[in-house]
């Protein structure tokens, strides 16, 4: 119970400590109008409360991923604890915050162009590809998972043919429409439904005295999984999530002014990250050790550990009303990840997003393959989402090294970070049966290699771009444009 008590109150630290120093040292002035207002369509751009966003980022970035991924974290024990807290603090926040105000400062540009004005434009084709092979397969996975959860939650009592016809309905409606028409308006409830959910979970570990265990670095695996890399490939959402870079240029886009960004950014990060402990924490003391939850897991999975923990804490009831909470987060990420492919197929192909049908143009293709995938067993493709998440979230760390060091600032809080998890990705596609299924002791030593050479081409570079006569760091805002 204390290193539970203690790693939540070091993330709530890291907010107004480190979090405090980044955004020192980035620099957001409150007087430059943000791509809400100097790029206004009132579909994607336009301004919004911080509450508001705040909850929508909160809820975009989490999915399943804070719940599922530490209750499979679990399994190896605390040292689960500690990813989450230095991830959380030195990587995820970081990342989510240089994301989010980088694409501030380049008009609410996504990912891929980022990646593309700071890493060269080979690199925009490639994140291209795996953004939108991500958005496809967390969106068909969060029509499947919240609908399937439903079902169970009802007994079986309405089909899950029905159930995921309506989610579908929503995705493509809130796909399409202007932000602020259906996420504007019902993501605060849903927020306030997760963070209280969480809230009664977190009170009811410590009232009740659960028996979470202290840290230790012992891999408590029940299969002897080994703790590197796969613990960091199993605790994303709440530590370090590529997925997060796709989501957070949405609210980049609605953002009303650059000193919100600390709050938005890395604070829904913490707030993911103290949801992800309450989780991991839960797995590891309501059934009986690492082998019950294996058990559990076996049976029915992350989503039955849920279930049963969340009637075993709050009673039936608001144990219902707990699970609910968890529905709604795949369905908060499943439609904006829909949202996210449009707007990046349409920046990509430079389509305009104000007409409703060239927006209906751009995603009636994404919800088409969508369906197909629901129809067929795309297991082998989802293997893969793991390191394609952590690999996005490799780039977008790598653009906020760049662009801090163009503009000569303190870059080794992305480098670092950056660094550790590229050599992370490389011994995972090295070692793993999904991969090259090479030796894992000789996969330390090849990956370090490749990280060796990724270095290498960042430098090139940024020698290529510094090199030039003029490079704009950020989007010039003109002298006609409002302050805000």
């Amino acid at each position: 119970m204390i290193t539970f008590t203690v790693s939540v109150i070091l993330l709530i630290l890291g907010y107004f400590t480190y979090g405090r120093y980044i955004d020192k040292m980035f620099g957001p002035k409150q007087a430059r109008p943000t791509p809400a207002y100097n790029q206004r369509d009132n579909v994607d751009y336009l301004p919004m409360k911080t509450s508001s966003n705040s909850l929508i980022q909160l809820l975009n970035i989490a999915g399943v991923g804070p719940i599922f991924g530490p209750i499979m974290g679990a399994l190896y024990g605390p040292v689960a604890f500690i990813w989450i807290v230095v991830g959380c603090i030195f990587a995820g926040a970081v990342h989510d915050y240089l994301t989010g105000m980088i694409s501030i400062r380049n008009k609410g540009a996504h990912l891929p162009e980022l990646a593309s004005k700071f890493l060269g434009k080979v690199m925009k084709h490639f994140v291209n590809i795996f953004s939108i092979l991500l958005f496809l397969l967390t969106g068909t996975v969060f029509v499947t998972s919240p609908a399937l959860l439903l079902h169970n939650l009802m007994d079986g009592r309405v089909a899950l043919g029905i159930i995921i016809f309506v989610i579908f309905v929503y995705y493509i409606l809130s796909t399409i429409l202007p932000i602020d028409k259906i996420i504007g308006r019902i993501y605060p409830f849903f927020g306030v439904l997760l963070v209280v959910s969480a809230v009664g979970m977190g009170f009811r570990l410590i009232q009740t005295g659960a028996h979470i265990p202290e840290i230790s670095l012992q891999n408590m695996h029940p299969d002897g999984a080994p703790i590197f890399p796969l613990l960091f490939f199993t605790i994303t959402c709440g530590a370090l999530s590529g997925f997060h870079a796709t989501q957070t240029p949405i609210i980049s886009r609605t953002t009303n002014n650059e000193k919100n960004g600390r709050f938005i950014f890395y604070g829904m990060m913490i707030a993911e990250g103290i949801i992800a402990m309450i989780w991991a924490a839960a797995g590891m003391s309501l059934f009986h050790g690492y082998e019950g939850l294996q058990g559990v897991l076996a049976e029915g999975e992350a989503a039955l550990v849920v279930s049963k923990a969340a009637h075993l804490l709050l009673g039936s009831i608001l144990g219902t009303i707990a699970v609910l909470g968890v529905i709604v987060l795949p369905i908060t990420s499943g439609d904006t990840s829909f949202r996210s492919a449009r707007m990046i197929i349409a920046d990509y192909l430079h389509i305009d997003q104000r007409k409703l049908a060239k927006r209906i143009f751009v995603a009636a293709p994404l919800f088409i393959i969508s369906f197909a995938l629901t129809q067929i067993d795309f297991t082998i493709l989802w293997r893969y989402f793991s390191w394609a998440n952590q690999t996005t979230a490799v780039v977008a760390l790598w653009v906020g090294a760049m662009y801090l060091l163009l503009a000569k600032k303190n870059y080794w809080v992305a480098a670092v970070p950056a660094t550790f998890m590229t050599w992370n990705i490389f011994v995972y596609i090295l070692s793993q049966k999904i991969g090259f299924g090479i030796n894992l002791t000789v996969s330390y030593y090849l990956a370090f290699g490749l990280t060796l050479l990724w270095i290498g081409y960042f430098i090139y570079q940024y020698r290529k771009m510094t090199s030039k006569t003029e490079f704009e760091l950020d989007y010039q805002i003109s002298s006609q444009e409002p302050a805000v």
